[in-house]
């Protein structure tokens, strides 16, 4: 029968204590203990539990808000670089300053090697790339041997471009001004088939063979002004129809639009040539036009007399 009332003394204490019901409960309790620190059975059991409940507990509570905030995180993380990465290589297959700042973001930047801003500069008429930096300082510069890596910067419509050594200090700040952008933006569309889809060439299309019979009354030296990169067109297959000349002058250059027939294909090659030059060429079209209205009249004249 069990005992319901407390212990009277010291030895009535310990014949419970040490009994056999204690001595097996303490056994258990033991047994249990040294099994869950060994085999990690409650936490696995209970994790097992919560894993099976997982979908029908509602996502609230700092734990699954602090989870979502992370992985909110690592998606935005992820996005960056892969964005970051994209940008790179749109930029290390840029053909033009052009391209690289289409691809950057205001405020962003994209780094290249020291070669391959050299490549880009190489391709650019000489004109044009004396805007950005004189062939000779850029010469010194490459020289030192200090020059590794070149960083673009999208910076008011512009460029802002970095030259680096190899501890990424400054060796020369460059800047690539929006109107420059611009004539990048112009040469590329070559695309075209005929003059009349560029309004900037309209009432100022001339056939070809009156346009180069005027190139040729003036100096070398002028002429090298007027038409700065004759060789671009002798690589260009097909024959010169037609020549634009555009009324807008950006950073000192106006452009030209030579319309060439290459078979069935049609398409617009655009040079750039000095301001002054150009309108020194142009002129001197608009006289002789002038000037062949004036001959032509007085025979009409005599015809309907």
């Amino acid at each position: 029968m069990t005992d319901w009332l407390g212990p009277q003394d010291i030895r009535e204490w310990f014949r419970r204590l040490f009994g056999l019901r204690p001595m097996l409960l303490m056994l258990l309790i033991s047994i249990i203990f040294i099994l869950e620190l060994r085999f990690d059975w409650i936490e696995r059991a209970l994790g097992a539990y919560l894993v099976s409940t997982n979908e029908a507990r509602p996502e609230s509570g700092a734990i699954w808000e602090k989870g979502k905030q992370t992985l909110n995180a690592r998606k935005t993380l992820e996005q960056i670089v892969t964005d970051r990465q994209a940008i790179q290589r749109e930029a290390r297959g840029a053909t033009t300053f052009n391209q690289i700042a289409a691809n950057v973001s205001a405020g962003q930047g994209v780094m290249l090697s020291g070669d391959r801003f050299r490549s880009l500069y190489l391709n650019l008429p000489r004109e044009v790339a004396r805007e950005i930096i004189s062939p000779y300082e850029l010469l010194g510069i490459a020289g030192q041997g200090q020059w590794r890596r070149t960083y673009f910067e999208k910076a008011g419509g512009g460029l802002t471009v970095y030259l680096l050594d190899a501890d990424n200090r400054v060796l020369r700040q460059l800047k690539i001004a929006p109107n420059v952008l611009a004539y990048f933006e112009r040469q590329e569309i070559a695309a075209v088939e005929a003059l009349e889809d560029l309004p900037f060439f309209e009432n100022r299309i001339y056939a070809a063979e009156r346009f180069f019979n005027a190139l040729k009354e003036f100096p070398e030296e002028v002429r090298r002004s007027m038409l700065p990169q004759p060789e671009h067109l002798l690589n260009t297959p097909g024959q010169i129809m037609r020549v634009g000349i555009s009324d807008e002058a950006v950073s000192g250059f106006i452009e030209l639009g030579f319309e060439i027939i290459n078979g069935s294909q049609r398409k617009v090659v655009l040079i750039k040539g000095h301001e002054w030059a150009v309108w020194r060429l142009r002129t001197y079209l608009e006289e002789k036009k002038s000037s062949a209205h004036r001959t032509v009249e007085p025979k009409e004249n005599r015809t309907s007399q």
